[in-house]
């Protein structure tokens, strides 16, 4: 099964799933009021570092797997970097309102830097997934749509 290169129906399906639940649990969780979370001395860098890191893979799965947009599909990592990187900065501005909770530079950073991280695994990911998919047929894979116009 090959989630990231050439997908099925059901493995789109579940990427664009967890993508949105996984999106809609980080906007809920920035959304808590400081008086309502634990404190933990220096974790809110790694927290916000290991969140955009996963928002940030499936951002990008959900952008190499769709069909409708080559652009999209080929500056995939590229764009999830630049869109999960804005998003960090308006989630930012957003904490601004969130009593107790501030708008922190650092905080930013880490996200960015999960961004990277997440599009760098992801990149990984894909690049195994097509490597092993050529090897698997010799080098001669064809797309689906190649087989239709040899028929």
């Amino acid at each position: 099964m090959h989630l990231l290169y050439n997908p099925d129906k059901k493995s789109r399906k579940y990427i664009y799933s967890f993508l949105v639940i996984y999106w809609l649990f980080l906007v809920a969780a920035t959304s808590i009021p400081a008086s309502k979370l634990p404190n933990i001395e220096d974790a809110d860098k790694y927290e916000h570092y290991i969140a955009y890191t996963i928002l940030t893979i499936l951002v990008s799965a959900a952008l190499l797997v769709q069909n409708k947009s080559r652009y999209l599909k080929n500056s995939a990592f590229f764009l999830s970097v630049l869109f999960v990187s804005f998003y960090g900065l308006l989630d930012e501005l957003h904490q601004m309102i969130i009593p107790g909770r501030n708008c922190s530079f650092l905080d930013w950073v880490a996200d960015f830097s999960g961004a990277i991280t997440g599009s760098l695994i992801c990149f990984i990911i894909y690049r195994y997934e097509k490597n092993k998919r050529k090897r698997v047929n010799g080098g001669n894979y064809l797309q689906k749509s190649e087989l239709k116009d040899k028929e």
